[in-house]
């Protein structure tokens, strides 16, 4: 298996397509970072004008903390769409070039042919995050340096210590890398279905929109669906930069609001990455192979 992952592995990083993803966050972070860097006051003030005539904060809001933040809220709502790109292809892209029928001569399973070019794309797509999260948190850490982290909600602030920050990053980003292997798992599905990569990519893209819709729609007809579409909880990465407060309103360091909700987050992503991975390997085990 290990060595039907390495092949995999390579087929999917000889393709230029694969450095795409990797070009475009490098692109879009560097831009963010060096727009911020120019006139980050500003954006800071902006931040700050409902609050300004009676919050006063020390310190630098503007920091590496703050900037990972924004980029997240940003670019986590795109990078669905880059993990499509080869997580829609695995299957599909093999039918395309008429290489899939000479993949399953060779003496292995379709099961395990399967579960080695999802393992794949899922290699791929913790490498993504990897690298956004090298480029968005520690390199801004490294421009803008530390410091507490002020975030605003619909009807309250937040204000994290500075020690109390990094951890719930690392939370983040494993949040994030469940949500996005979420994705990936779609693609991988949606892939069994085509002959060419260009369906399966608009397809995946297609159901995230449209779930996306579901989950935001304010409809009482939609409540009963919304738990337990997935696009509901891919956003909940946020949970882990809120926390408990005491009777006097006193932040309790360490805490997080609402623990339970992240739980159920990863538990129902869990469960449409087991359902999708398993569905595209019973349907690709009884599929007719022409190509």
């Amino acid at each position: 298996m290990y060595k039907l992952i390495q092949i995999e592995l390579y087929k999917i990083f000889r393709r230029p397509r694969t450095y795409i993803a990797f070009a475009a966050i490098t692109a879009l972070i560097t831009i963010i970072q060096f727009g911020l860097k120019l006139d980050g006051k500003t954006y800071a003030d902006f931040m700050m004008r409902d609050l300004s005539s009676s919050l006063t904060i020390d310190g630098n809001i503007l920091n590496g903390y703050l900037v990972c933040y924004i980029m997240l809220q940003l670019l986590l709502v795109h990078v669905p769409l880059l993990i499509a790109l080869i997580a829609a292809d695995m299957i599909s892209g093999e039918a395309n070039m008429g290489t899939l029928r000479i993949m399953l001569t060779k003496p292995i399973s379709r099961t395990q042919f399967m579960l080695a070019k999802f393992a794949a794309a899922a290699v791929y797509t913790m490498m993504l995050l990897v690298w956004l999260a090298i480029l968005a948190l520690f390199v801004s850490m490294l421009i803008f340096g530390t410091d507490d982290l002020f975030l605003m909600k619909s009807s309250y602030v937040v204000l994290l210590k500075n020690g109390d920050i990094f951890w719930r990053y690392v939370g983040a980003f494993g949040f994030a890398a469940v949500a996005m292997l979420t994705v990936a798992a779609l693609g991988f599905l949606l892939s069994v279905f085509a002959e060419n990569s260009i369906g399966p990519i608009v397809a995946t893209m297609s159901v995230i929109i449209f779930f996306t819709i579901l989950s935001t729609l304010n409809i009482p007809i939609f409540n009963s669906i919304k738990p337990f579409l997935f696009t509901t909880h891919m956003n909940d990465w946020k949970e882990f930069f809120d926390m408990k407060v005491t009777e006097t309103n006193e932040s309790i360091i360490g805490s997080i609001l609402r623990p339970d909700k992240i739980i159920n987050s990863i538990l129902v992503l869990l469960v449409h990455i087991i359902g999708f991975v398993t569905a595209a390997i019973l349907i690709f085990k009884k599929k007719d192979i022409l190509s």
